[in-house]
């Protein structure tokens, strides 16, 4: 499967270079207090998308009208002319739909609840479909005009990783030929309280793998591709696909499995498929929420799977946590180390304390230059849902499968 084009909008900026250029500096601006409430901590970091980017509300059609559905269509603002060349070469029936999410309108949901306690009537302008899952799904098609086969993944924190590895399944099958794929979540307060309420939430920023980390910070973002079977530009680097793995663990509800099986497991899945050695990753893009459990079980995990020497960072600290949208803003990091090709990698945002209890990661602190072929990238959800992706530059696909054979 190829990932021809990305759209993106997420704490870091408004497109893809922009993204590339502050992921690599350590830069976030969209990194800040969180303007809505939550109970007994005011002053929570989350990963802010800029509203100058988004299109108007009044803009959308009055039953998409959502903040979920204004992050979407800023994304695809960047998608449409390819699009278009897609409905006018395969057909509108043949372009289908995945997309990843947690939260879909439920921000929305939250005001109205609010505006019917004050006033005993629910606003006009809300419509009970905007909480649906299937929401941003429907939004995009109808948005797009495209008619293929349509529908959400909403597993937590892998949600938009597993939508990509559904995609390249419908394209496998004959059922599309080309699919707009990626994830977008939104903030909202039941996010916020519910981590908190969890004790998830970091104090200040995030410090994946640090001795003192205490948690995380949740973020909003979408990030979406055209995928096909062939590339829509021959003259482009191909970034693919090459490789993917899941697995359900179900340990427990909210906390990983402590030695990391389920997530070896995906990794190793992605290695196999792909037919790459852990030596042969140029680079791990980790889950590394900032939460003691998970960054323990990643650790254990990554260093499992022999990738523990492979340059890695955890980007969450420029995006915040995007929940159901992770897994695509992390595939699009590693798209965009892959498409530039500048031997840059994401930079690793902590206090650079590592927590010696941990294996020792390779993580990317300082800006250097590597020869990027393949990248691996992990997201790890609530209920032991696991997933591993590994993309790929087409190029060093031909050479790795010509060397096995």
């Amino acid at each position: 499967m190829i990932l021809n084009q990305l759209g993106i909008v997420c704490a870091l900026g408004d497109h893809g270079e922009q993204v590339w250029q502050r992921a690599c500096n350590g830069e976030s601006p969209g990194m800040h207090t969180c303007d809505l409430s939550v109970a007994d901590s005011p002053n929570l970091i989350a990963g802010h998308v800029d509203d100058t980017c988004l299109p108007a509300l009044a803009e959308l059609p009055k039953h998409h009208a959502t903040r979920n559905n204004q992050l979407a269509a800023a994304a695809l603002a960047q998608l449409m002319p390819s699009i278009e060349r897609c409905k006018a070469k395969f057909g509108a029936e043949r372009v289908g739909v995945i997309i990843g999410t947690s939260t879909s309108g439920i921000r929305e949901g939250e005001a109205a609840i609010r505006h019917y306690d004050a006033t005993q009537a629910l606003p006009e302008n809300f419509h009970y479909s905007m909480q649906e899952m299937t929401a941003p799904a429907d939004f995009i098609a109808e948005y797009t005009g495209v008619q293929g086969p349509c529908y959400s993944i909403s597993i937590a924190c892998s949600s938009s990783a597993r939508a990509l590895i559904s995609a390249q399944a419908l394209l496998a099958a004959q059922q599309v030929d080309a699919v707009i794929v990626g994830g977008v979540d939104s903030l909202c307060r039941l996010t916020l309280n519910g981590f908190h309420a969890l004790e998830s939430t970091a104090l200040a920023r995030t410090l994946p793998f640090s001795q003192q980390r205490d948690g995380i910070n949740i973020g909003e973002a979408a990030a979406l591709f055209i995928a096909t079977r062939e590339p829509l530009d021959a003259t482009l680097p191909q970034v693919s696909l090459s490789g993917f793995g899941h697995s359900s663990d179900a340990y427990h509800m909210t906390a990983p499995e402590p030695q990391g099986r389920g997530a070896q497991d995906a990794m190793q899945q992605a290695l196999r498929r792909a037919q790459l050695s852990p030596a042969e990753i140029s680079y791990v893009n980790l889950h590394g929420t900032g939460t003691p459990l998970n960054d323990a079980m990643e650790a254990q995990a990554v260093t499992a799977c022999g990738l523990a020497t492979t340059p890695a960072s955890a980007t969450k600290a420029l995006t915040g946590h995007t929940l159901g949208a992770a897994g695509a803003v992390e595939a699009a990091l590693c798209w965009l180390a892959l498409q530039q090709n500048d031997g840059r990698l994401p930079l690793h945002v902590y206090d650079g304390v590592y927590d010696p209890e941990l294996p020792q990661l390779q993580l990317v602190t300082k800006a250097s230059k590597v020869a990027v072929r393949h990248c691996l990238s992990n997201s790890f959800a609530f209920g032991g849902n696991n997933v591993s992706l590994i993309f790929s530059l087409a190029a060093a696909m031909e050479t790795a499968h010509a060397s096995i054979s």
